[in-house]
Formats: structure tokens, C-alpha cells, sequence
């Protein structure tokens, strides 16, 4: 098949979702599939990669280095060009309306939603929060009606769309490189770099921007010094927060090194694999790469309750909120050293990227007839008829509930 994607908010430096597109066009690919990514940049430029061919267009600035496709036309004819046999689409802002072209074509069209709207709505101003429920309501009814398929990839950011029964939901969780993100990785030299032998080394992968809420980071390191716990912090982000941070711990005396964005994967996979505990502290995480690839690394997570990433990282870390990030730093010391980074490591091992691709791919070949299946979307993925479980991994409990 010809699959083409098409996302928004996309940079060099967008993380998480830059990650989660290459791990599925490299694995359409490897599968034998056409894969073609259209998303926002500078200008325009078209390039073959290992997650197939790769095409920019000019996009408006948006929050950061990041862009959006805002005119429909270059992005209308480009799709009338390539002629999909399926369409991706990774955004639920201004490409909301891909989903319509595609049913006009006939062509099956999915939407990944990377983002639970009403949770994002709440941490807006009260004014605006207290429309979240209703606004997000509207906006999903309309992106279930215009999509074939809408895919969540944890019970929390399907949530929203549960609360509507809508019979064109799956849920597929996203997968981690187990080969770059791995125990090896691991270095005494690196560590040391970073924290003394007697400290204990603490990690926080991810943007530097209010509703990941990484200050929380500095609130445990704060609370963990003054109770007497030796520890360090390293941050591996940035964002509009990393002035404000920086300022916060030079006036408290913190031991916090702000690295900026990592780009090397290796680089960050050590360092992630050096470090004793990793935060993820963001309260509206629908999935949070970062964290699972820290488990990949065998580094244990604290992460927030709030969100999915709880959903995600399970028993490879503990779950925590506002001040009892502490308490959940302090839980995971309490265990032993090798026991905690085995089991890291053993959660991560069940969202293998080549799962995830195998449960995409069947859910692009599902019929598009899906209004009698609605029991079968609250267990997992819906297959067409007769399709084998994809990469033989079972749906577990914490990750199928409702």
C-alpha cells in the first residue's frame, strides 16, 4: 500500500511525536509498504529516508521551532498528486479536514489523536476550562464522523472519545527502539559526569513547556536535598521554561545541568541508561515516549497519575502527583538496584516498535464497516475478519481497561 502521512508541529526538536512518526514509516517500510510523509518546515523540499520518503512544506511558525500547515491548497494538491491507498493524519488542528477530502476519495483515512483535548482544555484559564467537556465533545464527534478509524494509544487519551461511543476507536499503543534504548547504554563515566559516586543521579527527558510541568523536577530535587537525600538532576529539553528554570535553581543552589535538546539518540539512550530514576511528570501525557524509553534504558520512572503515562510505564516505576513525586523517588531507591532497572526494562520490553507497526498495519487493512464491532473496540484492536493477533503480544490490563 501507499501510506501517507501527514502531521503538524513537527521540527527538529518536536520529540516525542518526531519520534513516533519515524518508528512507524520505518516500520511501514520494512513491512513492504510505500510510506510518504508530508509536515511543515521552512520551505519545501522532498527526501528519501529510512522511514521512506520524507516531503516539507511551508508552514506558519507556531509554539516554538515548531510549524503548521494553515493553507489547504499546497497540501489539497499535493495529496491529489501521491494518490494514497491510506491516509495517516497525526494532528487535530488545522489538517482536521483531511478526514473529510479522504471519505470524498474514498480513500480509508485514520486519525492518530496524540492528544487528549479536553485535558488540554483544562489547563487553560478557568473562562475557557469550564467549556473543555462541551468544546472537546463537538470537536471529536465531528473527527469520529469524518475519519474511518480514530486511534488512541492509551485508555486515557481514549477517554474522551469513549465517553461519546464512538464505534471507530482502537486503541494501539506506540512501541520504543529496544536496540538504542537499552541497559548497555549504561555508563560510569558518563554518571559521573553528572552526579558523585554517594548521589543519586536523576533524569528529565522532554520539553521544557507549562503543560509538561518539568518544574515539578525541581520541586522533588528540592524536597529530596532538604530531607537529607543527596541527589542531581540532569535535564535533557528545551523550551519557553528553561530561562525560569535555570534562574530557580541558580538562586536555590540546586546541582542541576541543563543539556538543551539531545538530538543523537545513542547520546540520550546513555544518558537516560546512566542515570538512577527518570521524572515524567506531565500531567497530560497521552503516551510520553521519553519515559518509555528510559524504561528501555532500565532506568526506573516516576510518573504523574494524571494522563496515561502511569498506563505506560506500570510496574516498571511508580505513580506519583505533586509533592509525592518525592515519595515515589524514595519508593523506587528503597528497592534494590538491580531488581528495579530489571523490571524497567522488562515493562519496556512489551512495546516493541515491530508490535506496534503490526497492529497499525491491520487496523489500515480493517473494512470500513465498523458500526457492529463497538464491543470488541473496548478490548483491543479491531482486525478484518479472520486476522491473526499482529507480533503475538497480549492486550494486559492495565492497558485495555477502560
Amino acid at each position: 500500500m501507499r501510506i501517507v502521512r501527514i502531521a503538524n508541529f513537527v521540527s527538529a526538536e518536536s520529540g516525542g511525536l518526531r519520534t513516533a512518526l519515524h518508528g512507524l514509516g520505518s516500520g511501514y517500510v520494512t513491512a513492504g509498504h510505500e510510506a510518504i510523509l508530508i509536515v511543515p518546515g521552512d520551505g519545501r523540499s522532498d527526501v528519501m529516508s529510512d522511514q521512506g520518503r520524507v516531503i516539507t512544506l511551508p508552514g506558519m511558525p507556531a509554539a516554538g521551532a515548531r510549524r503548521m500547515l494553515v493553507r489547504r491548497a499546497p497540501v489539497t494538491r499535493l495529496l491529489e498528486e501521491l494518490a494514497p491507498d491510506r491516509l495517516e493524519v497525526s494532528d487535530r488542528s488545522t489538517l482536521r479536514w483531511v478526514g473529510t477530502w479522504a471519505r470524498r476519495r474514498g480513500i480509508p483515512a485514520m486519525m492518530i489523536s496524540h492528544e487528549n483535548l479536553t485535558g488540554r482544555l483544562t489547563m487553560l484559564p478557568p473562562v475557557f476550562a469550564r467549556a473543555a467537556v462541551p468544546f472537546s465533545d463537538f470537536v471529536n464527534r465531528r473527527s469520529a464522523r469524518d475519519y474511518d478509524r480514530i486511534v488512541c494509544c492509551t485508555g486515557w487519551a481514549a477517554s474522551e472519545f469513549e465517553r461519546l461511543k464512538v464505534d471507530n476507536l482502537l486503541r494501539i499503543p506506540l512501541g520504543v527502539d529496544l536496540e538504542t534504548f537499552s541497559p548497555a547504554r549504561r555508563s560510569r563515566e558518563l554518571r559521573d559526569r553528572y552526579a558523585a559516586r554517594d548521589e543519586v543521579l536523576i533524569v528529565y527527558a522532554g520539553r521544557l513547556a507549562p503543560e509538561k510541568e518539568p518544574e515539578r523536577a525541581l520541586d522533588a530535587l528540592e524536597l529530596l536535598r532538604r530531607s537529607g537525600i543527596p541527589a542531581a538532576l540532569v535535564v535533557a529539553g528545551s523550551g519557553v521554561l528553561r530561562e525560569r528554570m535555570e534562574k530557580r535553581a541558580t538562586a536555590a543552589e540546586l546541582p542541576v545541568r541543563f543539556l538543551g535538546f539531545v538530538h543523537s539518540r545513542p547520546e540520550l539512550a546513555a544518558l537516560l541508561a546512566s542515570a538512577d530514576i527518570a521524572l515524567a511528570p506531565g500531567p497530560i501525557e497521552t503516551f510520553c515516549l521519553s519515559a518509555l524509553e528510559s524504561l528501555a534504558c532500565g532506568t526506573p520512572v516516576v510518573a504523574s497519575t494524571e494522563g496515561g503515562v502511569s498506563e505506560v510505564v506500570g510496574e516498571g516505576g511508580v505513580a506519583a502527583t505533586g509533592e509525592s513525586f518525592v515519595e515515589g523517588v524514595r519508593e523506587l531507591l528503597a528497592q534494590p538496584a538491580a531488581d528495579r532497572r530489571a523490571q524497567a526494562r522488562a515493562r519496556a520490553e512489551r512495546f516493541g516498535w515491530s508490535a506496534s507497526v503490526a497492529e497499525f498495519l491491520a487496523a489500515h487493512h480493517a473494512n470500513r464497516t465498523v458500526g457492529t464491532r463497538r464491543s470488541r473496540l473496548r478490548t483491543g484492536v479491531v482486525r478484518p475478519s479472520g486476522a491473526a493477533q499482529p507480533g503475538g503480544r497480549p492486550h494486559h490490563d492495565d492497558r485495555a481497561a477502560a
